[in-house]
C-alpha cells in the first residue's frame, strides 16, 4: 500500500526537479533563473559554507558576509538536486518549491 505522504513527497520532488530543469534552460538561453531572481528578492539564499565545505540553503533575506562569493547557477542546481534526492528535508524542499508558485502545477499544500 502506498503511503499518502510518500506520494505527496514524490510529487513535490518531481515538481521542484522539473522546475530546476526549466531554470537550467533559462540560464542556457541567457535569462535569469527563477532561483537567482528569488535570491535577489531576498526569499532565499544559497551560499558557500563558512568552512568552504559545500553549500547552504537559508530562507529569507540573509546578509552575505564580505568574503562570500556568489554561487554559480550550475553549482546551485546540483546542490539543490542532491538536497531533494538524498536528504529531502520537507521545509527546504517547500522553500525551493515556493520560488515556482506561479507555475500552474503549484499546489498550496507545498507552501513553506
Amino acid at each position: 500500500m502506498t503511503n499518502l505522504d510518500d506520494t505527496t513527497t514524490a510529487k513535490l520532488d518531481e515538481f521542484v526537479l522539473a522546475r530546476l530543469a526549466e531554470d537550467e534552460e533559462r540560464v542556457r538561453a541567457g535569462e535569469l533563473s527563477l532561483i537567482d531572481e528569488a535570491e535577489r528578492r531576498g526569499r532565499l539564499r544559497i551560499m558557500y559554507a563558512d568552512d568552504g565545505d559545500g553549500l547552504l540553503l537559508a530562507g529569507g533575506p540573509v546578509e552575505a558576509m564580505e568574503d562570500r562569493h556568489p554561487v554559480p547557477f550550475a553549482e546551485k542546481a546540483e546542490f539543490l538536486r542532491r538536497e531533494i534526492r538524498d536528504v529531502h528535508d520537507d521545509n527546504s524542499v517547500k522553500l525551493i518549491a515556493s520560488v515556482y508558485e506561479a507555475h500552474p502545477d503549484w499546489r498550496d499544500e507545498w507552501r513553506p
